[in-house]
Order: structure tokens, then sequence, then C-alpha cells
């Protein structure tokens, strides 16, 4: 079997040069190897087929086959490194808690030890009759989050 830290190793290796950056690796039982890869302005598709070609050459299938998908990572998808959530600081984002909380925010910081997300709630202050809308600041550790997706809006 093709073992994931050698071709981690290896992305990392063709990365190093450039702008783009490892997201995931994902090695099926059926060897579909399936890379995703980043960068803060986009992916270029002439960037994975450069490193596609890349791993080609440094896999041999005389000695085991394979099939391999290299790509970005889409726009939908969750959140897997810290790269992604600096790179989306001042979008709005979706988060699913561990505790099956969803909510919706605009992302202010994130570190190695969570993030922080500004959302908007509907209060009624004492003596009022209507409802005002206030900003509040949640942090969250990574170990509470199931998800976090960068929140696409159709207006």
């Amino acid at each position: 079997m093709i073992e994931k830290n050698f071709l981690k190793q290896l992305v990392e290796e063709k990365l190093a040069s450039s702008q783009n950056y490892l997201v995931d690796i994902t090695i099926q039982p059926d060897n579909l190897i399936v890379v995703e890869i980043d960068n803060d302005e986009g992916v270029n598709i002439d960037d994975c087929v450069e490193l596609s070609r890349y791993l080609e050459e440094h896999l041999d299938r005389e000695v085991e086959d394979f099939e391999l998908e290299v790509g970005s990572t889409g726009i939908t998808s969750p959140f897997k490194v810290l790269r992604q959530y600096l790179k989306n600081v001042g979008n709005e984002v979706e988060i699913l808690l561990k505790s099956g909380v969803k909510l919706a925010g605009v992302l202010k910081s994130a570190d190695e030890n969570g993030i922080t997300v500004v959302v908007e709630k509907q209060v009624k202050p004492e003596g009022a009759k209507r409802k005002v809308t206030i900003q509040e600041e949640l942090s969250y550790p990574y170990e509470e989050i199931k998800y976090t997706k960068y929140l696409l809006r159709f207006k």
C-alpha cells in the first residue's frame, strides 16, 4: 500500500516553491489517492496538473497500481487546516459545533487554538418595544467544532 506520509512528503516538497499548500491527502482502499491543495489567491488548474505529473513521476505503477486525483478544495468544503481559516478572516462562515448548534457570522480571527466569530443577534432591551440587532464575539476551540465552511450567499 502507498504510504500517506511518503505522499505528504512528496507533495510538500513540490509545493515548497509555490504559493500552494497541502490541505489533505486521502488514500482509499482501492488505491484512489485524492490530494487537495489550496492557495490564498485560488488554485490554478496548471498547478494541479504539475503536481499530478510530479507525483506520477515519483510513484511506481509496477510496484502498486493507483488512481490519482489532484484538485483544489471546493468553495463549500469544510476547512481542514489553519491556513484556510486565516485565508477566510473577514469572510462570513457557517459553523456547526459538535453540540449540534449551527451559527453563521464573520470570522474575526483564527490561531492554533481556535477561532473567534462575530455573530448578529436580535435582542429586546428591557423596556423597549422592538428588538435590536447586536453583534457578539464568540470564541471556540477546534475541539468543539465539527466543521467550518465559507458561507456563500446569493442576494
